[in-house]
């Protein structure tokens, strides 16, 4: 076995992602303290070729220092916008014929190993603050919520780390249309 070389991934230039089908899943994210954790999703983002990153509330935006740190670029070649709260983000998705979940611990949420995403399906999905997750009001606007099942001690992921978990189970549904391209 040998490491592939740069050439060998195929990596795309800005303008290519820009210009490429995109998976149909929306990221939204609400009051995020940190933004490294920013930066992170954004590259997540890029590396799954998602459609958008919506940032709510008081989260940083770019260009910002530290999402460009861990973004690595990615900020550049996602497509992201801004609002005021994850209200008029959810609002805004479901004009737009998205189905929106919450990514919490609440009454009744669906695991996330349970749930089959559709690829005929605009999907966003809802990350909340690292300390206090999801909104109240925001989950009430939501479709539904989904949870990842923990089994440890802690029941608690980086932000960064639950996006990731989530986008890949979301995402793979969608990896055979795209390689067949």
């Amino acid at each position: 076995m040998r490491k592939l070389s740069m050439d060998e991934l195929n990596r795309k230039s800005v303008e290519e992602f820009k210009e490429s089908e995109k998976v149909p899943l929306i990221v939204v994210l609400e009051n995020i303290r940190s933004a490294y954790n920013i930066g992170s999703v954004f590259r997540t983002a890029d590396a799954f070729l998602l459609e958008a990153v919506y940032i709510c509330g008081y989260s940083a935006k770019p260009p910002h220092k530290e999402i460009k740190k861990t973004a690595l670029g990615a900020e550049d070649s996602v497509h992201w916008k801004g609002f005021a709260n994850a209200g008029e983000a959810v609002e805004e998705l479901k004009q737009n014929g998205y189905k929106v979940f919450a990514i919490e611990q609440v009454e009744n949420s669906r695991k996330l190993h349970e749930c089959n995403f559709d690829t005929n399906e605009k999907i966003a999905i809802v990350l909340g603050n690292e300390v206090t997750g999801v909104e109240q009001s925001t989950i009430a606007l939501c479709d539904g919520t989904i949870e990842i099942p923990q089994l440890g001690m802690k029941h608690s992921l980086n932000i960064a780390t639950a996006a990731g978990v989530v986008i890949w189970e979301i995402v793979r549904n969608f990896v055979p249309k795209f390689i067949e391209k």
